[in-house]
Formats: C-alpha cells, sequence, structure tokens
C-alpha cells in the first residue's frame, strides 16, 4: 500500500470519524468504497434520462 502524509487538520478530521481502534487504512478506504459507490450511483443516475 503507497505511503501518504496528511497534515494535522486532515488527522484530526479523520480521528472524528473513527471508530473505536479503527486504523487509519481502515478507515480510508471505507471512505474510497463510499466515494467509488457514490460516484457510481451518480453516472449510473444521469443514464435514465
Amino acid at each position: 500500500m503507497p505511503q501518504i502524509h496528511l497534515d494535522d487538520e486532515t488527522l484530526d478530521r479523520l480521528d472524528g470519524l473513527r471508530q473505536e481502534d479503527e486504523e487509519y487504512d481502515e478507515l480510508i478506504t471505507e471512505l474510497i468504497n463510499i466515494y467509488e459507490a457514490e460516484e457510481l450511483t451518480l453516472f449510473h443516475g444521469g443514464d435514465e434520462v
């Protein structure tokens, strides 16, 4: 998995989203999956015009 560097403000925002002992990589993977699912929903929603 690639390494990324986050500033303190981003870490604070991620800390607010973490549940219990959830790791950052788990949270970020979940956020990416949500983003991709919403993107697909918007993409397919526009096809039904």
